[in-house]
């Protein structure tokens, strides 16, 4: 697979140049999109666990979700 384009336009003259990424760059980009993944499974994982505790403190309460709309809302 080629290595991604890097585009640069100059604000003032409109013009652009695009060229491949470098080693570094792609190296950079790589460790970005890892720790994008990363941070977007820690929320997945995050909104599981609250919606298992919601659900928890619903059934120690004996309410149902609509129930606890109602007094909450």
């Amino acid at each position: 697979m080629p290595n991604p384009t890097v585009s640069i336009t100059d604000a003032v003259t409109g013009d652009t140049i695009e060229r491949p990424m470098t080693s570094a760059e792609m190296t950079q980009r790589n460790t970005d999109v890892k720790a994008w993944e990363l941070e977007v499974q820690t929320a997945s994982d995050k909104a599981a666990a609250d919606t298992v505790s919601k659900a928890a403190l619903l059934t120690r309460l004996g309410i149902t979700a609509d129930e606890a709309k109602l007094l909450l809302g």
